[in-house]
């Protein structure tokens, strides 16, 4: 069964940052490419980023490039996202997430807040 758990989020200040990671288990992890997606309150997911199994090719939305970097640790099946001068608009649930479960994430995700 294929299990992803977030962790590492919390409430933080604007311009501050927090680094989020994704656990997997139940798969080969290294095989896999693996997203970052969001859901703000009220809205729908939005993709944030993506990385290549190796983690040679990296991809970011435009509303997070240059202050979110994606990461992966395939010895310890991890994924990783640190996120640098955040905004209130990063406010979200934030989840982990392969190319097939990219539209329904199986995690329960993790809050970040950016408020002051």
């Amino acid at each position: 069964e294929v299990q992803l758990v977030e962790s590492g989020g919390g409430l933080v200040q604007p311009g501050g940052s927090l680094r989020l990671s994704c656990a997997a288990s139940g798969f080969t992890f290294g095989d896999y490419r693996m997203n970052w997606v969001r859901q703000a309150p009220g809205k729908g997911l939005e993709w944030v980023s993506r990385i290549s199994s190796g983690g040679g090719i990296i991809y970011y939305a435009d509303s997070v490039k240059g202050r979110f970097t994606i990461s992966r640790d395939n010895a310890k099946n991890t994924l990783y996202l640190q996120m640098n001068s955040l905004k209130t608009e990063d406010t979200a649930v934030y989840y982990c997430a392969t190319d097939r479960s990219v539209d329904d994430p199986p995690g329960q995700g993790t809050q970040v807040t950016v408020s002051s």
